[in-house]
């Protein structure tokens, strides 16, 4: 019997090493050198939220079993790691392989990927105003997808913890028009998911689940062979559509601090549209937070000037999180038992705000909200 909801937390691996990230911002560097350097940025800003855990390697088997233990006890389902592979390889992993497939515990939950497939670009910090530097396109030519789908399916499909919707590997995609820009447009796109769902059923599965961000679903200029992002997704071989985080969708009309309540709204609406829109089954998503400024560089002036100069979340309690979850909860119960899918942002994107590892001011209250509601 399937389990009556899957609450599936994204989660962004870049708090361990990783020797690109060493080329380009010195030995040892990981996200975490953002999150001390946090200060406030306005009267009455918060920062640095700092974790409860201290500023652990999540490569470290241990470190990720504590991870584990807390997302299972409280109600998470599963992780989808953020899972990177450019045309000259892949990028933060070992977030997953050294951690999460080595825990102890990887049985208590189960694990997928979201290929994010977007351009990596300097920003960590990123300067007011400033160029910020491409480091890794995220187009990639068709021999890479042959190694990326080869990879995936040896090394993460065939572990007994990886995330199967009837029986299907569960595999997204974070955006669709890099994908079809890299690839040439529809035809061949299309023939490039078509044989990574044959190679799946070869593995001996018995389909795959292939599965958009609707933010990235998008029509290339002059494409005249669909109409819509539902019909694009068909077209693609989509089985599902979900949502990756609420500032997709929604705006942050005031600045420096838009509302959690206002914003939570206006993803509920985002969600009804939604499901009108898509004639494929679509995963609504719950955004814990919002506050990008970590990601600046904190001598220069805080004003509202795009990513990450942006407003943040106010007033994301846990209480307000918790209101969101239930009037998600409300709309999959109108949904089939295996179609009850959520997606939460984020496990652990500190320097994004949005995170529901355990900090030094609420502790494990966002766990256990998701607790109250699904566990």
């Amino acid at each position: 019997m399937p389990k009556p909801y899957q609450v599936a937390a994204y989660y962004f691996p870049n708090y361990h090493v990783d020797p690109r990230n060493e080329q380009v911002h010195g030995k040892g560097w990981t996200e975490w050198e953002l999150v001390k350097a946090a200060t406030p940025r306005f009267p009455g800003h918060h920062q640095p939220n700092l974790p409860a855990w201290g500023f652990e390697d999540e490569s470290d088997p241990k470190a990720m079993a504590k991870k584990i233990d807390a997302a299972a006890d409280h109600g998470l389902t599963s992780f989808i790691f953020d899972w990177y592979y450019y045309n000259d390889g892949p990028f933060l992993e070992r977030g997953l392989d050294n951690g999460f497939l080595r825990a102890p515990n990887n049985a208590r939950m189960k694990f997928g990927l979201m290929w994010a497939n977007h351009d990596w670009i300097d920003i960590h910090p990123a300067k007011h105003g400033g160029h910020h530097r491409l480091l890794y396109p995220g187009e990639v030519t068709l021999e890479t997808w042959e190694r990326i789908t080869d990879l995936v399916i040896e090394r993460y499909f065939k572990h007994p913890s990886y995330w199967l919707i009837d029986g299907a590997p569960y595999f997204s995609i974070y955006e669709s028009h890099t994908l079809l820009k890299g690839f040439g447009g529809l035809a061949p796109t299309k023939a490039a998911l078509a044989r990574f769902r044959q190679k799946t059923i070869t593995a001996g599965f018995p389909d795959l689940h292939l599965n958009g961000v609707v933010w990235g679903i998008s029509i290339l200029p002059n494409e005249k062979t669909v109409a819509n992002p539902d019909q694009l997704a068909h077209a693609l071989g989509f089985n599902s559509v979900t949502s990756y985080v609420w500032v997709h969708h929604v705006g942050f009309d005031k600045f420096p601090v838009t509302p959690y309540t206002e914003l939570a709204a206006k993803a509920a609406a985002h969600w009804d549209k939604t499901f009108g829109e898509f004639t494929l089954p679509y995963h609504p998503n719950v955004t814990m937070g919002w506050d990008s400024s970590p990601r600046t560089v904190q001598s220069d002036k805080f004003e509202s000037k795009g990513y990450p100069f942006m407003a943040k979340m106010g007033d994301n309690t846990p209480a307000a999180f918790e209101a969101a979850l239930r009037e998600a909860r409300a709309r999959l119960e109108k949904r089939p038992v295996g179609q009850r899918i959520l997606t939460v942002n984020a496990w652990n994107e500190w320097t994004e705000g949005s995170y529901l590892e355990p900090d030094t001011v609420n502790g494990m209250k966002y766990l256990e909200a998701i607790k109250r509601v699904f566990g």
